[in-house]
């Protein structure tokens, strides 16, 4: 494999979330599973609570955390932005 295929394969998803009009947030869970990078609910509540979700930059560890536009939520190679 090449390296640019490399970089390719490695490089980080970049992800729009755009929020329901009316809505100020989405849950965490409800976020991971909505962009369909985990397969389930309790797939997402494992995944925060095993502290590999970070939201601007922090790691987050409340599953049901408030999610709002400007937050920028990374979990493995997705980095999500929440847009209102």
């Amino acid at each position: 494999m090449e390296w640019k295929s490399l970089y390719n394969f490695f490089k980080m998803q970049e992800i729009e979330f755009e929020l329901r009009e009316g809505d100020d947030f989405i849950p965490l869970i409800a976020l991971l599973k909505a962009i369909g990078i985990v397969e389930s609910g309790s797939m997402a509540q494992e995944v925060v609570a095993a502290g590999l979700v970070k939201r601007n930059g922090e790691t987050e560890l409340r599953k049901r955390a408030k999610i709002v536009s400007g937050d920028i939520i990374e979990f493995e190679a997705c980095r999500i932005k929440v847009i209102a």
